[in-house]
């Protein structure tokens, strides 16, 4: 089969288009032709900072494709469904950045006939994310679904990016109120497109009037990608009994709270990675995730403020490197051009 490797730590062009031989699944696994693979931040930064094992790593956590082999303990009438796959690469040395992956059976989730295999290959780590960013605060229910947050306010730092797209999404399928920030105009018509209600330009706007104008009593969530630089903000805008779920990390920057003003709503400032999440909430959030891709929630696309950026599968060096310049959107890599 056709796979990107990397055998050392590096910039993209560490990435090396070769063959090798089809991975068979194990016990309890499952093996996926695959058709799209997402790239992610964590998928160029384990690059750059996670050694690979001595034969190499297949990059990119997400993606989709048709389950066509499984192990023992199986059940085979999985083969031939269309997926989206989480987390293919985490701890393992096969990613989705190839035509076939291996993973086990609770890392594939069904698509369905009707959604796109790109829709599937931008679920994953975004969605996840999003999905635990949303439903850590004490204040908010840990499912989401239709009406869960209906009452409730939430604010997306960053609405043009995946999480934050991914964000605006599930959030509005679970009726809340979605105040999103954003750094152009162009930024705020993509955000708009995924549902935001409301949108504000940080460069050019008070972020935290605007934020009190919609909820006087300050938001119930803050989905955050720069907590050292908006701190300050979100300290002035959480809520009662909210959180401030933090993401990204800024190149190792630090983050300042005020203790006291933080102490009066007993509002949580929480730290959010999906791969070491704890258990429970992750299985939460795949079934979660999945029921609004079932339910027509969820899209892709520039109409859906989430433009595509596909690379075939011979660029996923040039992929990568996209996303490590910040492309707005999602970025994508065609395993089958």
């Amino acid at each position: 089969m056709r796979a990107i490797v990397y055998t050392e730590n590096g910039d993209p062009d560490v990435l090396q288009l070769v063959e090798r031989p089809t991975p068979e699944p194990g016990p309890g696994e499952v093996r996926v032709r695959l058709a799209f693979s997402g790239v992610n931040p964590t998928d160029w930064k384990s690059r750059r900072t996670n050694p690979p094992g001595p034969d190499g790593q297949v990059p990119d956590q997400d993606g989709s494709g048709t389950v066509d082999a499984v192990g023992e303990g199986v059940d085979p009438v999985l083969v031939g469904e269309r997926v989206w796959v989480w987390e293919a690469a985490w701890q393992r040395p096969h990613g989705t950045a190839a035509e076939y992956t291996v993973v086990p059976a609770r890392q594939v989730v069904l698509l369905g006939a009707g959604p796109a295999f790109e829709l599937g290959a931008a679920l994953g780590i975004p969605f996840l994310t999003a999905h635990r960013c949303l439903t850590v605060a004490e204040s908010l229910p840990d499912r989401l679904g239709p009406g869960a947050l209906t009452g409730h306010t939430v604010l997306v730092q960053g609405g043009a990016g995946a999480v934050g797209n991914a964000a605006i999404q599930l959030a509005r399928w679970a009726d809340a109120t979605v105040i999103a920030t954003v750094s152009s105009p162009h930024k705020a018509q993509l955000a708009a497109a995924a549902g935001a209600s409301h949108v504000v330009d940080y460069r050019e706007q008070d972020v935290v009037a605007e934020v009190r104008k919609v909820a006087p009593k300050g938001v119930d969530a803050i989905v955050e990608v720069s907590a050292a630089t908006n701190a300050a903000v979100d300290a002035q805008v959480i809520g009662l009994h909210g959180a401030v779920a933090m993401y990204a990390d800024d190149g190792g920057a630090e983050v300042t709270v005020p203790v006291r003003a933080q102490m009066v709503p007993n509002a949580r400032w929480q730290f959010v990675l999906v791969y070491t999440e704890p258990e429970r909430a992750k299985a939460i959030a795949v079934e979660d995730v999945n029921a609004a891709v079932l339910d027509g929630a969820v899209r892709v696309g520039e109409d859906a403020g989430l433009p595509l950026h596909v690379f075939p599968l011979a660029e996923t060096a040039q992929a990568h490197r996209a996303v490590e310049d910040g492309a707005v959107g999602k970025v994508l890599v065609d395993v089958t051009a």
